[in-house]
C-alpha cells in the first residue's frame, strides 16, 4: 500500500506526493534521467550514489526486475521519482517487482507526482538538494534538515561504492540472442580496473574484449600496479566511472598522477576520464544539470553515435594543450573524449558499455584490448 511522502528542494519547492519502495527519510542530489528503458540498471548503477533520479519515462515498474540486469550488488541511489508505478509487471525475465528490490535495499521510491515539471524545474535552475520523507510533513523541518545536512560535493561516495578487497571477474558480456552470458575470449593479457564505482557491465565488455580483468579498490598503490606491469604481470589499467565530485578525491589523484607518469596503458570512462584530466593538470568543472540518458549525439572522427551518457562534471576545453579532442557531444559541444599526446592512455566521457542505452560504441574496448595485446 502506497504511502503519502513529502519532498522539500533546496530552492523552497515543496510536494506532496505517495511512496512505494522504503519508507523513510533520505536526502540527495536530484537530476533526471531521459532513457526510455533500463531503470533497474540505472537504479544500480554506484555512479548514481547520493543522488534522487527523476525518470522521464512515465511508466515505471512494467517489467519488473531481475538479478542479471544488476550493474552492482545493489541499489546505490537515493531513491526514484516517477510519474506512474505499477507493482503488476509483465516480462519473461522478471523474477520480481521494482518495489521489492526497492525495500530489499532500503531505498525510496516517489510516485504519484509530475516528473514533467520536476524535470523543467531542474532543466531550468540546475541541479539540487533535496530531502524525502514518509514521516516528516512539516515544510520548516524538512528544510532545516536540508540546510544541516551534508550536500553531495562535500562526501567522498567512491570510498563508499568501492570494493574492499580485489577479485577477478570473469564473466563476459550478455547475449541477447541467447538470453546467456557470452564466453570470454581466451587471453594472456590482464588488466587492472580501478573501482570508483564501476559497472558491472562495463567489467563483462573488458572481458569480452579478450582482457583478464582484476578489480581492485579506489585506495590503490600505484607503485604495486606499476610493479606488477614492470614485470609483465598486467598489461594495463582502466579507471572506471563513479560517483559524486571529482575533485573531492585527492589521494586518488595523486595515485593517477603516478600511473601518468609511467609507460602503463590507460584507458577510462566517465568519472575516470575526468580523474585523468585532473591528474594531467587541468580542473573539471560541474553542469547545469548534467548529462544523464542513454540517446545523446556524440561526434568522433568520422561518425556520429548514439550514446549512454551519465555525469554532472565535465573537463575544460583546455585541455587541447595537451590530448587530441576524440569525441564532442552534439546537445552541448562538451568534451566527450580524448587521446593524450604521445602517451598511450585515451579516455571516454559516455558510456561505451551503455546498459540501458545503445551499443555503437561498444569498439572502444576492443580498441583498448588491442593497445594492450600489441604494446
Amino acid at each position: 500500500m502506497k504511502k503519502k511522502v513529502w519532498l522539500y528542494f533546496e530552492n523552497g519547492l515543496f510536494i506532496q506526493a505517495n511512496s512505494f519502495g522504503a519508507s523513510k527519510e533520505a536526502i540527495g542530489e536530484v537530476v533526471f534521467n531521459t532513457s526510455m528503458t533500463g531503470y533497474q540498471e540505472i537504479s544500480s548503477d554506484p555512479s548514481y550514489a547520493g543522488q534522487f533520479v527523476v525518470f522521464s519515462m512515465p511508466e515505471i515498474g512494467i517489467v519488473g526486475v531481475n538479478e542479471n540486469d544488476m550493474q552492482s550488488s545493489r541499489v546505490w541511489c537515493e531513491g526514484v521519482l516517477v510519474r506512474n508505478y505499477t507493482e503488476d509487471y509483465s516480462n519473461y525475465r522478471a523474477t520480481s517487482s521494482f518495489d521489492k528490490l526497492l525495500k530489499e535495499h532500503n531505498r525510496m521510491g516517489i510516485c504519484d507526482i509530475d516528473t514533467r515539471k520536476i524535470i523543467k524545474h531542474i532543466r531550468d535552475e540546475g541541479s539540487m538538494m533535496m530531502i524525502a520523507s514518509t514521516t516528516t510533513s512539516d515544510k520548516n523541518k524538512l528544510k532545516e534538515k536540508l540546510e544541516n545536512s551534508k550536500r553531495i560535493e562535500d562526501t567522498n561516495y567512491c570510498e563508499i561504492v568501492s570494493t574492499k578487497k580485489p577479485y577477478e571477474h570473469k564473466r563476459a558480456s550478455w547475449n541477447s540472442e541467447t538470453q546467456k552470458f557470452n564466453k570470454a575470449k581466451p587471453t594472456n593479457k590482464k588488466i587492472a580496473v580501478i573501482d570508483f564505482g564501476v559497472k558491472t557491465s562495463i567489467l563483462d565488455e573488458l572481458t569480452q574484449s579478450g582482457l583478464d580483468v582484476v578489480v581492485l579498490p579506489c585506495s590503490f598503490e600505484a607503485k604495486d600496479i606499476l610493479n606488477d606491469f614492470k614485470n609483465n604481470l598486467i598489461g594495463g589499467v582502466f579507471l572506471s566511472n563513479g560517483p559524486g565530485d571529482p575533485m573531492k578525491l585527492e589521494k586518488e589523484i595523486e595515485q593517477i598522477k603516478l600511473l601518468i607518469n609511467s609507460d602503463i596503458p590507460i584507458f577510462a570512462i566517465c568519472l575516470g576520464h575526468q580523474l585523468l584530466s585532473i591528474a594531467f593538470g587541468y580542473d573539471t568543472y560541474k553542469l547545469k544539470f548534467g548529462q544523464h540518458g542513454g540517446n545523446h549525439p556524440v561526434k568522433s572522427s568520422n561518425k556520429v553515435e548514439i550514446t549512454a551518457q551519465n555525469h554532472n562534471y565535465n573537463v575544460p576545453n583546455t585541455i587541447e594543450q595537451i590530448a587530441t579532442i576524440t569525441h564532442k557531444n552534439l546537445f552541448d559541444g562538451t568534451i566527450e573524449g580524448v587521446k593524450y599526446k604521445n602517451k598511450n592512455i585515451f579516455s571516454v566521457q559516455h558510456h561505451p558499455e551503455a546498459n540501458p542505452g545503445p551499443k555503437e560504441s561498444r569498439y572502444i574496448f576492443d580498441e583498448f584490448a588491442s593497445m594492450i595485446k600489441h604494446q
